[in-house]
């Protein structure tokens, strides 16, 4: 599997690191931007909160189709064709609940984005398990960084365009227009591989049976649920860490930010520093020894009320989240031949966590309280802990 002739692996690295901050840019851009949408169609929360969970379903159908689409045309094709649907569906979301200010149309967009981007993630994620084969290097936590660093970068945008009054239509209009042609001349250095080779390297076509058939292997499956694990312990940091602290710990909303910025901070050195870990130690032990941070982590977080180790819980919490996708995304692309199909289904599995997580220890938490209902992320995290082993490289 190699990009065009005239790359060097380490520009094929490169503008793959390009392609994930593109993803995690358009992602956050219209995020971020949600008071604006619920203001423009003049909704309540009950329909803002159905137009996110249309988002999500949107990206998880996408992920169920991912790998038979690079089968048919190819991963450089995906995430150019895909990614530039995400960014017309970010655009639109824009259009839609501002200009045109339609709930239809704005539902449609975020379909559009929720799939192209979930197709496009796939492919990058099958595109950067060949890099790291190419370069022998455990380097997609990188990749995954740099995802992060889009986020980032696109929640500070729309922070700075919310402040100085720029309507969310011109804001998401300008990003896709500015970001699409960056994807297209990135993705001219990309891999037009299907994702399936014999054991030669040579390419060759998977049938719908051949892409099916990876959910009925064992070794799959656990890799899945590492991701779904490790998945579900940074969603419910996203959704119910800064509340926990508020709610459970009588704090102020900077408070309850603060301590979701140690997650954060935690979350981006552990994907950054977690390489030369995993290049010195391997995967499984350094997964199992995450998975007991992260479960060290969150019990700081749900049993202590000094803020110094609540704190250092919420550091550890993301330090120990860190690494169990892009990992399991790597082990699920470890044999070339049908890595397609296995990334597809554990990113299926693992984005799945982000559909069930919210409501689940939203509704527990109604119950016994947010912190409590933490407990729940500690098992599923445990869960993980245990099916570590899956992620060895299998036997040459």
């Amino acid at each position: 599997m190699n990009p065009a002739k005239t790359t060097t692996p380490q520009g094929w690295r490169n503008a793959l690191f390009v392609v994930f901050t593109i993803n995690g840019l358009g992602f956050s851009t219209w995020l971020a931007r949600v008071p604006a949408v619920r203001d423009g169609l003049d909704i309540s929360t009950s329909e803002v909160a159905a137009l996110l969970f249309t988002g999500a379903l949107g990206a998880v159908s996408g992920l169920v189709f991912s790998s038979h689409i690079i089968a048919w045309i190819g991963q450089r094709n995906t995430i150019l064709f895909f990614g530039l649907l995400g960014l017309a569906g970010l655009a639109a979301i824009g259009i839609g609940s501002s200009w045109v200010s339609s709930y239809a149309l704005t539902v449609v967009a975020i379909i559009m984005a929720g799939a192209g981007n979930g197709i496009a993630d796939v492919a990058m994620n099958v595109e950067g398990a060949a890099v790291e084969r190419v370069l022998s290097r455990n380097i997609m936590p990188w990749f995954h960084a740099f995802w992060s660093l889009g986020t980032v970068a696109g929640a500070g945008l729309s922070a700075l365009m919310s402040f100085l009054g720029i309507g969310i239509a011109p804001h998401t209009l300008v990003m896709a227009v500015i970001m699409a042609p960056v994807l297209w001349f990135v993705s001219r250095v990309l891999s037009e591989d299907t994702g399936s080779r014999d054991q030669d390297g040579i390419e060759e076509k998977s049938t719908l049976a051949d892409r099916l058939r990876v959910w009925k292997e064992p070794r799959t499956l656990a890799i899945g649920v590492i991701a779904l694990g490790m998945a579900f312990a940074e969603g419910s940091a996203n959704d119910w860490l800064a509340l926990a602290i508020v709610d459970g710990r009588d704090q102020t909303n900077a408070i309850g930010a603060l301590w979701f910025g140690f997650f954060t901070v935690g979350m981006m050195a552990g994907r950054i520093g977690g390489v030369y870990v995993l290049d010195t130690f391997g995967r499984a032990p350094v997964l199992q020894w995450s998975a007991a941070m992260a479960i060290a982590g969150l019990a700081l977080v749900i049993l202590i009320e000094q803020p110094a180790l609540s704190a250092v819980g919420a550091l550890m919490w993301g330090l120990g989240s860190s690494l169990g996708f892009p990992v399991g995304m790597s082990a699920a692309a470890d044999e070339p031949k049908g890595s397609a199909a296995r990334v597809s289904a554990v990113a299926t599995v693992a984005y799945g966590a982000f559909l069930i997580g919210p409501p689940l220890i939203g509704g527990l938490g109604a119950s016994v309280g947010i912190l409590a209902a933490l407990w729940v992320v500690v098992v599923v995290i445990a869960m993980a802990f245990f099916a570590a082993p899956a992620a060895k490289p299998p036997a040459p």
